[in-house]
C-alpha cells in the first residue's frame, strides 16, 4: 500500500490521527494532516484505510500495493 496526502484539501479534522497515529499526525502549527509511514506494515493497513474512509476532506488517497 502506498499513502498520499494532499495538505490543501486537508481541513484539520484529525481524525487520520485518531485512529492512525503510527501512520498520520497533525502539524502543531496549522493542524492538517502528516504523513509520517507512506508505505505502512500490512499490520496497519486496516487503520490506514479506516482513517482513508474517516476523512471528512477525502485529503488521503491509498493505492494497494501492485496497482498503478
Amino acid at each position: 500500500m502506498k499513502i498520499t496526502i494532499d495538505r490543501h484539501r486537508c481541513i484539520g479534522a484529525g481524525m487520520c490521527a485518531l485512529l492512525a497515529p503510527e501512520v498520520f499526525d497533525q502539524d502543531t502549527d496549522d493542524g492538517k494532516v502528516r504523513l509520517l509511514d507512506p508505505a505502512p506494515q500490512p499490520a496497519r493497513h486496516a487503520v490506514a484505510r479506516e482513517a482513508e474512509h474517516a476523512c471528512p476532506s477525502g485529503a488521503i488517497d491509498i493505492v494497494p500495493d501492485g496497482a498503478s
